[in-house]
């Protein structure tokens, strides 16, 4: 069995570290990128099987990219086209839980993130192959 890849996309580098050694812990092979633009690129060359995704970034990283400017992006292209997406955001839940799940992802966690309850998600996704909302 292959080992599924999990792309993280943040700008946050202490998010990044401390995510990737939860999933490699969980058997993930990770896959991390600072802005929308590297995500794109690395899911066009990795073609992860999950995207873990931050819904701000700051104007100085990439293009303007926002979270859910990147998640109609994902949608479109091949190397993306039903992968799941989980979101994370350190901003307000009441104004991005909801917007997430429209706009296609599977859940939405609230910075900071309970990482076993993510692992769980993430584990429950791959096992079911569910790429139904979820409540996290």
């Amino acid at each position: 069995m292959k080992q599924q890849k999990v792309l993280i996309v943040d700008d946050n580098p202490v998010i990044i570290k401390t995510l990737s050694m939860k999933l490699e812990s969980g058997g993930y092979q990770v896959i991390s990128a600072p802005d929308g633009s590297e995500a794109i690129a690395s899911t066009r060359k990795e073609k992860p099987d999950l995207i873990i995704l931050d819904i701000n970034f700051p104007e100085e990283v990439g293009v303007g990219w926002d979270g859910f400017k990147l998640i109609a992006w994902l949608q479109r292209i091949d190397e993306a086209k039903g992968t799941p997406i989980i979101i994370i955001s350190g901003g307000e839940a009441a104004k991005y839980k909801d917007r997430s799940v429209q706009a296609g992802a599977i859940a939405y966690f609230q910075k900071p993130v309970d990482n076993d309850k993510l692992l769980e998600l993430i584990q429950k996704t791959f096992n079911e192959g569910a790429k139904k909302p979820a409540q996290a």
